[in-house]
């Protein structure tokens, strides 16, 4: 759901008043922000000493690849990106502030969790990068689960490694790291193996009581993997762990000609710990506290819950993570997010410019999300599968998305839309229903994201999926790369002992207005039925991929 820059910017915080901001860029008191998103990649630049105020931003599209039956990005394509983005941010700068930056008071990066980037002792890529969306590691996943008694889903990092030895694959022999995408770029930039420790509780387990790889399970993998393959140990695999705040390694002169090839960014400026994007969405949500919670909707959606007290009991639908602090989350992540309502959107935006009426393309989703709330509560008997790609809370390996009725449902555009729209959160609500079984606590709940920049829809929405209010604030669309520029402004408070939830509250949200959804009944009984017929209708789903075959599959 693309948007220009200039509206970008204003939507990612509070806009900056020109002389005050140039006065920030000039003398280096920004933050910068970098999110490598599944179709985006993001640079936002704030006030330093007002992280809430947005300066400028930059965007580069780009798309993952399905290469021998892999989702992968080339790492060719995460630096010409890169550069792509911060020139971008460079020439919003300049238009809005008649300022570049050449240094930043520190520099935060934040990508998608998870996933598998393998190295040899020489730091060359052994195996193209296996992105979260895969989902190959059924194997690996359900025997880790066993062995460690936690749930280990199937695109964590540990559970891609195991795969691999499992497999047999000849680069094994030869691996001596293996980090996520944030670690990587973040790893290029300063020179330190880092990563922030909410990224890396979604590559193996961390343990609360030490802020890092549970020693336990780490001992219990070295001598499962030792029947196998030969293997470094897996502590000396992957990166060091660093909560929020911490000290992660400074701008080396090769980091940043990586970052800006022009040469005029300068050298040593401090960055705080890579960060994945769940913990990003955290951050940009100001959920980073116990009993808070939030639902990130892009390509993926999922759900971060930040727990009072541990899970009585496993669940495949369930990952235990952390928030940038290290403190205890369950999450509920979907890899099927709002990518299929996306290319609807496109296809009545062609509609409409074939009938020689073309539509912006915010118009289009305005006019369809509108549309939707015309719909009937239960979708009037529609259902729609959003499954582009495999999803493992309903046993799927891959994915194909469907718009299934029966002869009786009434198919209007207003049905249709919201039976989308509920699609987005179909499996979502029913990984929060295990949720709800555990008795989790929950006092509010955040959302961001594209789909929800038109005011008042998805919004409404989720709150009747959940069954519980939803607040959405200015930070909507852009979170990300915001919640990764407010880490890095955070390194500064932390030296002086600021939590990072106290930061938050004091220095970051104090102004900021959350629109908040109630639910109402029609839409939790409405979509409370369209969940029943999602949940029976999940048949349908698995002979759709048992029958149909994709392109190029064996």
């Amino acid at each position: 759901m693309a948007a220009d820059n200039a509206a970008a910017a204003t939507e990612s915080g509070t806009a900056a008043p020109g002389t005050r901001g140039r006065a920030a860029i000039l003398a280096g008191r920004t933050a910068l922000g970098i999110e490598f998103g599944s179709t985006r990649i993001k640079a936002c630049l704030v006030d330093a000493d007002d992280p809430a105020t947005v300066l400028a931003v930059g965007v580069h599209d780009w798309e993952n690849e399905f290469v021998d039956r892999m989702w992968t990005y080339s790492l060719d394509a995460v630096w010409s990106g890169l550069q792509a983005a911060y020139a971008d941010l460079l020439a919003d700068a300049d238009r809005r502030h008649s300022a570049a930056p050449r240094t930043f008071a520190a520099i935060g990066v934040s990508a998608m969790m998870h996933g598998y980037l393998a190295f040899d002792a020489d730091g060359e890529l052994l195996v193209p990068f296996r992105t979260w969306r895969n989902t190959t590691t059924g194997a690996a996943s359900a025997e880790l689960s066993e062995l460690f008694g936690v749930n280990i889903p199937l695109r964590w990092s540990i559970a891609h490694l195991h795969q691999a030895v499992l497999d047999g694959e000849p680069h094994v022999a030869r691996l001596r790291s293996i980090t996520t995408l944030a670690g990587y770029v973040h790893e290029r930039l300063t020179g330190r193996r880092v990563l922030g420790v909410g990224d890396a509780s979604g590559m193996f387990p961390i343990d609360a009581a030490t802020g890092t790889y549970d020693a336990t399970l780490a001992a219990r993998y070295d001598a499962l993997a030792a029947t196998r393959a030969e293997l470094p140990a897996l502590v000396e695999l992957l990166p060091e762990v660093v909560a929020a705040g911490g000290a992660a390694g400074e701008l080396t002169a090769e980091g940043a000609a990586l970052l800006d090839p022009t040469g005029s960014l300068q050298a040593g400026i401090p960055l705080c710990p890579p960060e994945g994007d769940a913990g990003t969405g955290m951050v940009a949500t100001n959920s980073v506290a116990p009993r808070t919670g939030n639902v990130s909707a892009g390509t993926s959606i999922f759900a971060m819950v930040v727990l009072e007290r541990p899970l009585e009991r496993v669940h495949h639908e369930l990952d235990l993570v952390t928030t940038p602090a290290g403190d205890p989350v369950a999450m509920v992540h979907c890899n099927n997010g709002a990518s299929e309502l996306s290319a609807w959107a496109a296809l009545f935006g062609r509609f409409a410019e074939a009938a020689g009426a073309p539509v912006a393309a915010d118009a289009v989703f305005e006019t369809l999300f509108g549309e939707a709330l015309t719909g009937e509560a239960d979708a009037g008997g529609l259902l729609a599968y959003n499954y582009l790609a495999g999803e493992p809370i309903t046993g799927l390996a891959e994915g194909r998305p469907l718009v299934v009725r029966t002869p009786d449902s009434r198919l209007t555009l207003g049905n249709f839309m919201r039976a989308q729209l509920y699609g987005v959160f179909g499996t979502l609500a029913l990984g929060m229903r295990v949720l709800d079984g555990e008795g989790v606590g929950l006092d509010r709940m955040f959302a961001h994201g594209g789909m929800f920049r038109t005011a008042g829809v998805a919004q409404r929405f989720l709150a009747g999926a959940l069954d519980a209010p939803v607040s959405v604030a200015e930070t909507a669309s852009e979170g990300g790369a915001w919640g990764i520029a407010v880490l890095a402004a955070y390194l500064e408070a932390a030296r002086e002992g600021m939590t990072l939830d106290a930061y938050l509250h004091r220095r970051v949200f104090g102004g900021f207005v959350f629109e908040t959804a109630e639910p109402h009944p029609d839409d939790v009984a409405g979509f409370a039925a369209y969940l029943d017929r999602y949940r029976d209708g999940l048949g349908a789903e698995r002979s759709a991929v048992d029958s149909i075959a994709l392109k190029g599959a064996q």
